[in-house]
């Protein structure tokens, strides 16, 4: 068998005074008819990245729901996760191709998953590329598969598009993140649109004190006394933590006394990391200043909580980016966020009302400029930010949306309005 996550315990109860009116109840209604189904989350990796923090609350809060839920992770080698990188990368725009070689390696490991699988489950829902083509071993499941994309797939490779896109077609239904990243391909199942989300009574997201938040910072070696400034995001090119130092160093000219904090994860998923993290700490070359953590440094939610909360301004200055969960983190903490103006960022942002978008290093220094200038009304802006993701983007209104897909696609109809792209 897959091995099974533990993803602990939660109660919608402790949500209903945070969410939209009427959104528990419509959650209630969603879930009587699917009491006892059977639902399998199937991921590449347990920690790192918006997948892991998402099942981590969404499966609970489905199991609360009423529903029987497991999440279980397929194996790898290091062979496997260099191809699925190579995927990632070119479903991202890398011109990068796949070899044959490549491919036999992809399909083999999903073979080999899929004989570890066993399929009686109401539902299985089918997390990014890494376990895709599993499907294709189980031409007569009863189960109602869904395939769930994380990444920016707007401008994909063809090549690494065409490999995945047979495997995609076999599911019931698909999910993306905007309509743009549609695959504009014949043949897919209905894909339905919605963003993810957070969960505001995580530990990285749980209400924080600026004196809790100073004192954990303290302890990774900023001085709390002088500005800091933070991006919290994998050790990616993608995430572009080499121009947000090239920013940083444009701010420190004008504040010399400014800080910056790097903060990030190490997937087992992602063999890359650690060569842009090496690359990262070279470009950083020993500036006192720039702290580039971790969770290898001993840093988990709870410190990413802290840093967030108490950084003059959070930046994400992605050039890619599926959505960026950490905008949606900082702006639910009313911190001044400046991010990348691409991806499911810009659903996330109303630039000069919930935040700043920039497209350079030198936009990005640009608003930190103007953040630490005039930090009253910067706030003003944060916290039109902090509403605007109370509203849409916290995880109840997730698991609403998967509920009502669940019974759509049983043939039974709901209220509940989903964004979807027939086939």
């Amino acid at each position: 068998m897959l091995q099974l996550v533990n993803a602990g315990h939660k109660s919608l109860a402790d949500y209903a005074s945070i969410t939209a009116r009427g959104l528990m109840d419509q959650i209630r209604r969603l879930a009587e008819p699917l009491r006892g189904k059977r639902v399998v989350h199937l991921s590449a990796t347990a920690f790192g990245g918006g997948v892991a923090e998402i099942n981590y609350t969404l499966v609970p809060l489905m199991a609360d729901a009423g529903l029987e839920v497991e999440w279980r992770i397929i194996r790898g080698a290091e062979e496997f996760f260099n191809v699925t990188k190579t995927i990632h990368n070119g479903l991202q725009g890398n011109p990068q191709g796949l070899t044959e070689e490549q491919m036999e390696i992809f399909r083999r490991y999903n073979e080999l998953n899929a004989a570890e699988f066993e399929d009686d489950y109401d539902y299985v829902v089918v997390h990014d590329p890494q376990p895709v083509s599993m499907i294709d071993h189980f031409p007569d499941s009863k189960a109602k598969w869904i395939w769930r994309g994380h990444i920016d797939f707007s401008t994909p490779n063809p090549q690494v598009m065409d490999f995945l896109l047979p495997s995609i077609r076999r599911y019931d239904a698909a999910i993306f993140h905007m309509r743009e990243y549609v695959p504009r391909a014949e043949g897919l199942p209905p894909c339905y649109i919605w963003p993810p989300a957070i969960d505001p009574l995580a530990p990285k997201n749980m209400a924080l004190s600026p004196e809790d938040a100073a004192y954990i910072v303290d302890q990774f070696g900023p001085d709390v006394e002088r500005p800091l400034l933070t991006q919290v995001s994998r050790f990616d090119p993608w995430k572009d933590p080499l121009g947000v130092i090239d920013a940083y160093r444009e701010v420190k000219a004008v504040y010399p006394d400014v800080q910056l904090a790097l903060v990030g994860s190490m997937a087992h998923d992602d063999p890359e990391g650690w060569d842009f993290y090496n690359q990262t700490v070279s470009y950083a070359a020993g500036d006192p200043d720039i702290y580039i953590l971790s969770n290898l440094n001993n840093v988990g939610s709870v410190e990413v909580n802290a840093f967030q909360v108490h950084s003059r301004a959070v930046i994400q200055k992605s050039i890619k980016e599926g959505f960026g969960l950490t905008v949606s983190e900082a702006l639910w903490k009313s911190r001044p966020t400046v991010a990348g103006n691409v991806g499911g960022i810009v659903t996330q942002i109303e630039h000069g009302r919930t935040g700043w978008l920039v497209d350079s290093s030198e936009e990005c220094a640009a608003a930190c400029l103007e953040i630490l200038a005039d930090p009253g009304a910067a706030r003003e802006l944060a916290l039109a930010g902090k509403e605007h993701v109370r509203r849409r983007f916290l995880t109840p209104r997730l698991l609403r949306d998967r509920l009502a897909l669940f019974n759509r696609l049983v043939g039974r109809e709901t209220t509940a309005k989903l964004d979807v792209i027939a086939a």
